[in-house]
């Protein structure tokens, strides 16, 4: 039996071991202080030190210039941004593109506000895919989009196109640093800490300046992203443990050498799955091939023996939260930035075991 556990969680997900430690121990002593992380002011000087390093490396490791761009750490996730978003920029009609649940939840939360237009609709493939080249005509106050669907399993693989000057926001949740991407064009990034970034309950915005201040007047200032710009992320007590935490984890991906080398072991790890999964004729997987994800690998067993068989050799290697999302079922692995390649080893060794037991 393997001793070794192998979280597969879709989020909150494992965070690296030397992230864990360190964490543990700024719980009791940050920083031989003989105060607790958790003690610390938000408005002390050692956690503004930590803030702005946070702040600085959220940026430097997308390429992305301070002059140009905000690095906002926010109480909540990604949920809290779907309101946000339309609160903020939906002025006439805004754009969006359906790729599933979450983006789902985001069109809902901007209908409440205004006029949505859905340009594209994965629907019809049962989310199952993306087409490599969507191309927006006409004019938006934005075009959202949601860059990796942790549910079914897709990613997309390019950016969609947009013909006029329509700003892109992305909902970056699920892959934001596990991959390069073009960034910089794209004026607001948001996504929930629980995946790449840090623990649950932050939520990280990345903004160009000058599209904050596109934001509409509004009245609950909790909700614009201006009052937070202004006040440093600061306007009311910053979620101090989970900004930390983020600071190690940012800290720990720079030391990997960056986000274009993660990307390489992340290819790394995706390509052997997918390649045992395609080599097996009792399953199948969920997304199509072209539109897979990198970060959440899904798929089904054709019929219940396999997925008894499985279970019991999972748990037998300590293998865990393996089963898919309660709307789709089947199975899922997650291989966001922290999970190593042994685990995905493991994973796969299991599932040649089944193929054998059967």
């Amino acid at each position: 039996m393997n001793s070794k556990v192998h979280n597969f969680c879709a989020g909150p997900c494992l965070l690296p071991q030397s992230v864990y430690q360190q964490a543990a121990q700024a719980i009791l002593d940050y920083n031989n202080s003989g105060v607790s992380i958790l003690s610390i002011s938000h408005r002390s000087p050692e956690f503004i030190a930590i803030l702005q390093e946070a702040q600085s490396l959220a940026l430097s490791l997308l390429g992305l210039d301070p002059k140009e761009y905000v690095a906002l750490f926010l109480q909540g996730g990604a949920s809290m941004e779907f309101l946000r978003v339309p609160y903020n920029f939906l002025h006439n009609k805004a754009a969006y593109i359906n790729t599933g649940v979450w983006a789902r939840k985001a069109i809902e939360q901007a209908r409440g506000l205004g006029d949505v237009s859905v340009v594209w609709d994965a629907k019809d493939s049962n989310y199952s895919s993306i087409a490599r080249d969507i191309e927006v005509q006409g004019t938006y106050d934005y075009l959202h989009f949601t860059s990796n669907n942790t549910i079914y399993g897709t990613q997309f693989a390019q950016m969609p196109r947009v013909q006029t000057n329509t700003p892109l926001i992305c909902d970056m949740s699920s892959d934001i640093y596990s991959r390069e991407f073009p960034y910089n064009e794209i004026d607001l990034i948001y996504a929930g800490a629980q995946k790449n970034i840090g623990p649950a309950g932050l939520s990280v915005v990345i903004a160009r300046r000058d599209f904050l201040q596109s934001a509409k007047p509004v009245s609950a200032s909790m909700l614009h992203y201006q009052t937070h710009a202004l006040k440093d992320s600061l306007y009311h007590t910053a979620n101090v443990f989970a900004i930390y935490t983020t600071l190690l984890n940012l800290r720990w991906l720079r030391k990997q050498g960056g986000v274009a080398s993660i990307e390489q072991k992340n290819n790394k790890k995706a390509a052997l799955l997918y390649t045992t999964l395609d080599s097996m004729d009792f399953l199948e997987g969920i997304a199509d091939k072209e539109s897979r994800s990198k970060m959440n690998v899904t798929w089904r067993f054709k019929g219940d023996k396999f997925e008894q068989i499985f279970d019991v050799l999972a748990k037998e290697n300590q293998l865990v939260n393996l089963k898919g999302h309660r709307e789709i079922g089947g199975y899922r692995a997650s291989l966001y930035n922290a999970m190593d390649i042994e685990s995905v080893e493991v994973l796969c060794q299991v599932l040649e075991y089944t193929k054998h037991k059967i």
